[in-house]
């Protein structure tokens, strides 16, 4: 299995930046794609951004232009940039990882608030 441990989220003002990171263990060999979704209370979870394998990115419509997804294979560890935040930002952002199995695997998420 895979084990995701996400970091870095806070409370932040409209417009601020913040920076994600996602560290992934265990059978890492078969890790297809990995990215980050979010889900704000009495809503739907959303994709925020993903990474395949060969290094193609794709972002939710929302977040385009503001947030930008990286790995760095290395550490087996994803980011997630994300700056000009919106109070509709604010959300649980859980990282996600896809297996060449078809497995998906969920970390435990982080607290992602913007507020004045």
């Amino acid at each position: 299995q895979v084990q995701l441990v996400e970091s870095g989220g806070g409370l932040v003002q409209p417009g601020g930046s913040l920076r994600l990171s996602c560290v992934a263990s265990g059978s890492i060999f078969s890790i297809y794609a990995m990215g980050w979704y979010r889900q704000a209370p009495g809503k739907q979870r959303e994709l925020v951004a993903g990474i395949a394998s060969g290094g193609s990115t794709e972002y939710g419509d929302s977040v385009k232009g503001r947030f930008t997804i990286s790995r760095d294979n290395a550490k087996n560890t994803v980011f997630l940039q994300m700056n000009s935040l919106k109070p509709e930002d604010t959300a649980v952002y859980y990282c996600n990882t896809v297996t060449l199995g078809a497995r998906s695997y969920w970390g435990q998420g982080t607290q992602v608030t913007v507020s004045s």
